[in-house]
Formats: structure tokens, sequence, C-alpha cells
């Protein structure tokens, strides 16, 4: 079992990204993200379920060339949506 918080392993973001993999249906997630920012209920719950539940706290470490980290999760994942970079995972 993963412990509370970490990214889902490759397996689970399958699993994740199922429903989210036509783009048009990530791209509507994107779109509720920005209209609402992270305080919307559903982008917090999808939020918390990518992270086994909890959020993580403070920095969001990169492995992505010329942004080594992000301020939290909500800016990492609002990167990845104006990148159109949906599934990326670190």
């Amino acid at each position: 079992a993963q412990q509370p918080g970490t990214p889902l392993s490759n397996q689970e973001y399958r699993q994740f990204f199922r429903y989210l993999r036509v783009a048009h249906r990530a791209s509507n997630a994107c779109l509720l993200r920005e209209l609402y920012g992270c305080q919307n209920p559903l982008i917090q719950r999808l939020d918390e379920y990518e992270n086994h539940g909890v959020m993580p706290e403070g920095p969001i470490c990169s492995e992505l060339p010329g942004t080594p980290f992000f301020l939290d999760f909500c800016t990492f994942s609002f990167y990845r949506c104006t990148r159109k970079r949906y599934f990326i995972k670190v």
C-alpha cells in the first residue's frame, strides 16, 4: 500500500486517467480548475485521489526540464493543464 500523499503508481495512474484519457475530458477538468481554482470540491477530490487521499504540502519536486519545483500541487496541476500535458506524473 502506498503512503497517503504520495503519487499514484504507474498502474494506478492508468486506472485513474482511464476516464480522462480522451483529451477533451482532461481538458474539461482543466477548465474547471481554471474557472474555480483548486478550491472546487471536484478538483479537490481528483487531486486527493491522485495523491492517495492526502494533498502533499509544500513544494512539489519535478523532473521536468527547466521547472525543478512548483510551490504546491495546485500549481503543478495548473502547469499540466496550461501545457496540455495532462498525464505527466512528476
